[in-house]
């Protein structure tokens, strides 16, 4: 996957993920996964990272996607899901705060080493207005989370997310929709009608044991006011 790795970013796109003075920030390529991350995750793993960086090189967020993500369609495919080629509870990546962060919440996150696990809202009356779209990431640590290859229930994905953030509330990241423009750059940042930052990538998938790429739009900044 060829990817576009030096971009200046403006500061709001910091905001939700660590408290930083005004400057200018920036997307760098990373190194390999560190080994502090279970042999079993690491490899399935790409071999770089995108790492958000202040103005002096100092890394805020990194985050490593995985590899041939396994694509299906999924049951939950309507005009309120945007990734429906994604499965509920499938690892996607390992995303780390080297300083504390926070969710789509705006809950603490620990400093450390998390994986992401795509998630749907659940359509109840809990929800309501949260998003227009049901598809979220959750946070859960990488210590409690070793088995990329298998699926998390919903019911499991929640209780391992909450040890993400030590409340009764999982750690959330909202996906946006992913750009449409084909002539797109990946990774960029872009700002949403809610306001909202996300970082958008290309996946490595496979789909029909065919190599392909998904278009996906990771919410870094922004929190749900209601």
């Amino acid at each position: 996957m060829q990817r576009k790795r030096i971009l200046i970013l403006p500061v709001a796109l910091l905001c939700a993920v660590v408290a930083r003075g005004q400057g200018s920030y920036k997307l760098e390529m990373g190194g390999a996964a560190s080994a502090q991350i279970p042999a079993a995750v690491r490899s399935v793993l790409e071999p770089h990272a995108d790492v958000l960086a202040d103005a002096h090189g100092v890394p805020i967020c990194e985050i490593w996607w995985r590899k041939g993500i396994p694509e299906q369609k999924s049951a939950a495919a309507s005009g309120d899901v945007l990734y429906s080629g994604l499965s509920v509870g499938e690892f996607l990546g390992i995303l780390r705060f080297p300083k504390a962060g926070t969710d789509y919440r705006g809950q603490a996150i620990k400093p450390g080493f998390y994986t992401l696990r795509y998630a749907l809202i659940p359509q109840d009356g809990n929800h309501m207005g949260v998003s227009n779209f049901r598809d979220f990431v959750l946070l859960v640590p990488v210590a409690d989370d070793i088995a990329p290859e298998q699926n998390l229930t919903f019911d499991a994905l929640m209780k391992a997310s909450r040890l993400a953030t030590g409340t009764g509330h999982p750690g959330v990241m909202m996906l946006d929709p992913a750009l449409q423009d084909p002539s797109a750059k990946y990774p960029s940042a872009t700002q949403d009608d809610q306001g909202n930052w996300a970082l958008n990538v290309e996946l490595d998938v496979t789909s029909g044991g065919q190599p392909q790429q998904l278009p996906l739009a990771l919410v870094l900044v922004g929190q749900y006011q209601g």
